[in-house]
C-alpha cells in the first residue's frame, strides 16, 4: 500500500483561518502549486489597488472542505474542475464568476543532478526507484496525485510501482521530499519545479508526462457564494490581465483564454 506523508501546510492553514480577517481584506484559498506566481500578482495588485488580499495556500481538497464547512473565504482558485464542481452542486459558489484561467504539465522530477528519461508506454519505473519511494501527492484528493496516478495507470506501470509510492497532503510538499533528498524522484507540476529551481536548482525535470496519459490539468477560479466583497470579483478580474499572465507563463503554467 502506498505511504501518507502528513503535511506541515496543514496546521499553517488551521492557524491561518484561526486568524480574524480585517473588514478591508479579501481571502483567497488557492491551490498549494499557485503560490509562487500568486504571491506576486498579488502583491502587485496590492500596489495598484489599495486593498489587501490574505492567501490561503493548500490541497484544493482541503480547501474546497473547508469552504463546504463555511470557512470565511471571499475566492477559491482550485486545481481541479471535480472540485469546483462540487462546490457548484452544492450552490457554494458563484457560478457566474467561474472561469478556468489556467493550465499545467506533469513533470518527473529527480532529486539533484540527473540525466533526462523517456516516459514512454511501459517506462521502468520500478528499476529507477530502485529501493527508494516515489513522491506524490495524496491519490485520492490531492489533484496532482490523481493526474499521477492516471498517468501511470494508462502507461501500464502504477501497479508495478504502487508499493513505492510516498504520498503527501499537497503538490508542494511532495516536491519538498525530492529537493530534500528524502526520496529519488517525484512527480509534480512543471510549475512547481520551476518554482523550486528558484530557490536553489534543487531538482531536475526528468520527464514529462504525455498529455494524453490523464485527464487535461485545469485551474477553475471563482467567487464564494458567501462573499460579499466586490473586491474579490475585481481580484480574479486581474488574474486574466496582460500582467498576471506574463507572471503565470514565467512560472510554468499556461494561460487559458
Amino acid at each position: 500500500m502506498p505511504i501518507l506523508i502528513r503535511s506541515i501546510a496543514t496546521a499553517a492553514l488551521v492557524a491561518s483561518l484561526a486568524l480574524p480577517a480585517r473588514a478591508d481584506d479579501i481571502t483567497v484559498f488557492a491551490a498549494a502549486s499557485l503560490k509562487n506566481a500568486l504571491d506576486i500578482i498579488a502583491a502587485d495588485w496590492q500596489k495598484a489597488s489599495g486593498n489587501t488580499v490574505v492567501i490561503s495556500y493548500e490541497s484544493t481538497a482541503k480547501l474546497a472542505k473547508q469552504i463546504e464547512q463555511g470557512a470565511p473565504a471571499d475566492l477559491f482558485i482550485s486545481a481541479s474542475k471535480k472540485w469546483m464542481d462540487t462546490l457548484s452542486d452544492e450552490e457554494l459558489i458563484k457560478d457566474d464568476s467561474r472561469k478556468n484561467i489556467l493550465g499545467n504539465t506533469l513533470v518527473l522530477v529527480a532529486s539533484g543532478k540527473a540525466a533526462p528519461i523517456g516516459i514512454t508506454q511501459g517506462f521502468d519505473l520500478k528499476t529507477l526507484l530502485g529501493d527508494g519511494k516515489l513522491s506524490m501527492g495524496s491519490v485520492d484528493s490531492v489533484p496532482a496525485g490523481q493526474y499521477g496516478k492516471q498517468a501511470l495507470e494508462n502507461l501500464g506501470i502504477w501497479a508495478a510501482v504502487e508499493a513505492n509510492v510516498a504520498q503527501s497532503d499537497n503538490v508542494r510538499a511532495a516536491l519538498a521530499l525530492v529537493a530534500a533528498g528524502e526520496v529519488p524522484y517525484g512527480i509534480v507540476y512543471a510549475s512547481d519545479a520551476i518554482a523550486d529551481d528558484e530557490a536553489g536548482d534543487k531538482v531536475t525535470v526528468v520527464g514529462t508526462f504525455p498529455s494524453d496519459s490523464h485527464q487535461p490539468i485545469v485551474y477553475p477560479a471563482a467567487v464564494v457564494a458567501s462573499s460579499t466583497k466586490p473586491e474579490a470579483q475585481s481580484f480574479l478580474d486581474d488574474l486574466s490581465s496582460d500582467a498576471a499572465a506574463k507572471v503565470f507563463t514565467a512560472q510554468g503554467f499556461t494561460v487559458l483564454k
